[in-house]
């Protein structure tokens, strides 16, 4: 692939992505960065009419002189491993890797690529995130997760904690995502990244076939002494979901995310972390289990979810 030179690539990601990926290339075609770039779409074997779209004179007239480069997969590799083949394939100073099921408003780009160059040590960055609604999506969260932190999630034990005090404290849907923050982690559906970051700690982990992979990269870069930043003043739409609702359903979905998340937890905790996080992780679902048999709720997602803790539970025991 020949690419000339640009100073930023927009990568994504494909799968089905039908009229979700058409309104996230119209919103960039609507609002640009300010900076030479270019946008790298990785086909994971789509069965719709995704490429063909892409193709299109239709979509050639939208872009104009910007360059679309396809990669087509014949299997779907996993969103670790597609974002790895449009890395490789980009050179770009920087690269901002969206999901196709994202909108990007007035600004967003630029006001990222200026929250990445604001420091020699921001190492990547992320927007606010809007629901379809226009609610807030909380995309700063804590990481690594700790057994208090799931504790006192888990089993409601924040509401005993001062509104401010406990934003600060769990990060995620306790805090309101309104100002710049060093941040733990950020949501993979938007994030960009500088490519020396990527030259010294490698990119997204391809033993992730989805989900987690965000997670450990995060840990992993600011392990390696990056920064990490929230920038609320640039904001994207994630309508989140929809892909891995098509291919898995809620609870299929589920149980994909927690798989993930053990994977990440043996690839990147210390063991005795590993086993006090699924202890309690135990502890909560048990708890969740109880009430919601006492108040007569059907659960199936806190049985599946116990199930799954237990299960790795005893395997982190069993292979000490």
């Amino acid at each position: 692939m020949i690419i000339v030179f640009v100073e930023l690539s927009i990568i994504m990601v494909n799968w089905n992505g039908g009229e979700l990926l058409r309104s996230c290339l119209k919103s960039i075609a609507q609002y640009p960065p300010g900076v030479p770039y270019d946008i790298i779409v990785v086909d994971n074997a789509s069965r719709d009419e995704s490429v063909n779209w892409l193709r299109s004179a239709e979509v050639a007239a939208l872009l104009g002189s910007v360059q679309l480069h396809i990669i087509e997969n014949t299997e779907n590799v996993g969103f670790s491993r597609a974002n790895n083949q449009a890395i490789a394939a980009s050179q770009a100073a920087m690269l901002f890797l969206l999901n196709p099921d994202t909108e990007v408003l007035s600004g967003a780009i630029d006001t990222l690529l200026a929250t990445l160059r604001s420091g020699p040590h921001v190492g990547a960055c992320g927007p606010r995130l809007l629901n379809t609604d226009g609610t807030l999506q909380p995309s700063v969260w804590r990481n690594p997760p700790t057994p208090w932190e799931i504790i006192v999630s888990g089993l409601g034990l924040w509401r005993l904690i001062p509104k401010k005090l406990r934003g600060e404290l769990l990060l995620g849907g306790h805090w309101d995502h309104a100002r710049r923050r060093v941040a733990p982690m950020l949501f993979g559906a938007a994030m960009m990244v500088k490519r020396e970051v990527i030259e010294q700690v490698g990119g997204l982990d391809e033993r992730f076939h989805m989900y987690a992979e965000d997670t450990e990269w995060c840990l992993r870069i600011n392990r390696a002494g990056w920064q990490l930043l929230f920038e609320p003043c640039a904001v994207v739409t994630h309508h989140g979901s929809q892909f891995s609702l098509l291919r898995w359903g809620n609870l299929g979905k589920l149980r994909v995310q927690f798989e993930s998340f053990f994977q990440f937890q043996r690839y990147s905790l210390s063991r005795p972390h590993v086993i006090a996080n699924l202890l309690a992780g135990c502890l909560v679902m048990s708890g969740q289990s109880v009430w919601r048999k006492l108040r007569r709720q059907p659960a199936p997602e806190v049985s599946l979810m116990l199930q799954l803790y237990a299960a790795d539970l005893k395997r982190e025991l069993r292979n000490g």
